[in-house]
């Protein structure tokens, strides 16, 4: 046949029943796989809307701790700016955790950070100004931020391989598998029938030879009987 057809087939009845069944399961696969795509993609698009906001809010974040680093430098000079930060306490604690979408494991964090004062971060009040206790808040707040857009950057990543290798399954089983079983079962009808029409034709053949032979029986067994 000119069109696609499963290799090594057998045109018989139990192999069209079977492939009959594989060509129902094949389209509600196809149809489960459809809707867990259009599922990803939903997902996928709303994860995106949070990206640009947490990106922003991060960058804003570390300009403006920047800015006041910058400004602290300047007023303390760049030594008392990192004897003061040598001296600071770790305050970050980040539990990483996973959740499901659509069966696509995906990170979840969970960050603990208690708001400090001067005292808390581990540098004194003689030695430090107030731009450096600025930038300290900033870098903590830009570290919730990029906590955060590591999370989700993560989680679009994820969810576009998922998406990916869904409409990958998709196009195989609509353009490919499906067709190749549509076709094949056309297939395997065409022959039954025309098994069916050469049965039948030969089964003609054969009664008209037993018809003819007992006809030539006959007139021999009539020719006898006149003899």
């Amino acid at each position: 046949m000119a069109q696609d057809i499963i290799d090594g087939i057998n045109p018989t009845r139990m192999e069209l029943l079977s492939l009959k069944n594989r060509t129902k399961l094949a389209v509600k696969g196809h149809g489960l796989l459809k809707e867990k795509r259009d599922a990803l993609i939903k997902e996928f698009f709303d994860i995106l809307d949070r990206v640009k906001g947490i990106r922003e809010n991060a960058e804003k974040s570390l300009k403006e701790a920047n800015t006041a680093l910058i400004e602290a430098q300047i007023a303390m000079g760049d030594l008392s700016v990192k004897k003061a930060a040598l001296s600071v306490k770790e305050s970050i604690d980040v539990e990483i955790s996973s959740r499901s979408v659509m069966g696509v494991s995906v990170p979840v964090t969970n960050v603990k950070m208690e708001k400090r004062s001067i005292v808390d971060r581990g540098y004194g009040f003689s030695d430090t100004t107030i731009q450096l206790d600025e930038a300290a808040k900033k870098y903590e707040e830009s570290i919730k931020y990029l906590i955060e857009l590591g999370e989700v950057e993560k989680t679009i990543f994820l969810l576009a391989e998922e998406i990916e290798a869904t409409k990958r399954r998709v196009n195989a089983l609509e353009h490919i598998m499906i067709p190749r079983f549509q076709n094949t079962e056309k297939y395997i009808d065409m022959r039954l029938q025309e098994m069916e029409r050469e049965n039948f034709v030969r089964l003609k053949m054969i009664r008209s030879t037993i018809e003819k032979n007992k006809e030539a029986e006959k007139s021999v067994q009539e020719a006898v009987d006149n003899a």
